[in-house]
C-alpha cells in the first residue's frame, strides 16, 4: 500500500514537472525577436555615426583606413540592438510570465554570409507586458578577413551602409538559438531562428 502511494506521488510529481516544463517551452516559443538597429559602429577606432560616403572621412582617418587595408586588418566593433517581445501577458488564455533570457548565442550574417559569433553579456528579464525589450549584442569582426576580395572601397561602402548614417539593417541578420531560465534549469529554443529587421520572428 505504501509503495503504491509513493509510486502515485512520484507519478503525480513527474506529471507536474513535465507539465511545467511543457508550459516553459511554450512560453519560450512565444517569444518574438526583431533586429532594431546597429549602433556604436567603429572601424579601426573611427566612429561611422553620421558618415555616409568616403568623402566624410578626414584625411587622417582616410590614411588610417588605407594603412589598415594594406596591413590586411580592418577590425570593427558594433552593437546590434535586438527587440524581444514577450506576448505572455495573460490575455488570450496565456499565463502572464516573465521570461529570463540567459543566452542569445548568435552568428552575424552580412549579405547572407556567416561571419562572427556573439552573445548577451548577462541574463535579461523580458516582462510579459506585450512591450518589446531592447537587448544589445556586442560584436567584433575583421571586415578584411571576410570581405577582402571585394576591395578597399567596397569594404568601406559596406561598413558605411551598415554602421553609417544610412544604417542599412536589412543587409544583416542573426542566426541564433535563445535560451531561458526555468525552475529546472536552462532550456533552449527548439531549433535556431534568424532574426531580421523587417519583422518579429
Amino acid at each position: 500500500m505504501l509503495l503504491a502511494a509513493l509510486a502515485g506521488l512520484l507519478f503525480m510529481s513527474s506529471c507536474e514537472t513535465l507539465d511545467q516544463l511543457t508550459r516553459a517551452l511554450m512560453n519560450l516559443r512565444r517569444l518574438q525577436f526583431r533586429l532594431d538597429k546597429v549602433s556604436d559602429f567603429g572601424l579601426l577606432g573611427i566612429r561611422l555615426s553620421g558618415k555616409s560616403a568616403l568623402t566624410d572621412f578626414s584625411v587622417a582617418e582616410g590614411l588610417t583606413l588605407v594603412q589598415g587595408f594594406r596591413s590586411k586588418r580592418l577590425p570593427a566593433e558594433l552593437t546590434l540592438d535586438i527587440l524581444v517581445l514577450n506576448p505572455n501577458d495573460g490575455s488570450g488564455g496565456s499565463t502572464k510570465t516573465v521570461s529570463t533570457l540567459t543566452s542569445l548565442e548568435s552568428r552575424l550574417l552580412i549579405d547572407g554570409k556567416p561571419t562572427v559569433t556573439g552573445n548577451i553579456d548577462q541574463p535579461v528579464e523580458i516582462p510579459g507586458t506585450g512591450q518589446a525589450t531592447t537587448i544589445p549584442v556586442r560584436l567584433s569582426i575583421d571586415l578584411y578577413e571576410f570581405f577582402a576580395e571585394q576591395g578597399y572601397e567596397e569594404i568601406l561602402g559596406l561598413a558605411l551602409a551598415i554602421g553609417g548614417s544610412r544604417g542599412d539593417a536589412p543587409r544583416i541578420s542573426l542566426d541564433t538559438q535563445p535560451r531561458v531560465a526555468t525552475p529546472y534549469g536552462e532550456i533552449a529554443y527548439p531549433g535556431r531562428i534568424t532574426i531580421i529587421s523587417r519583422e518579429f520572428r
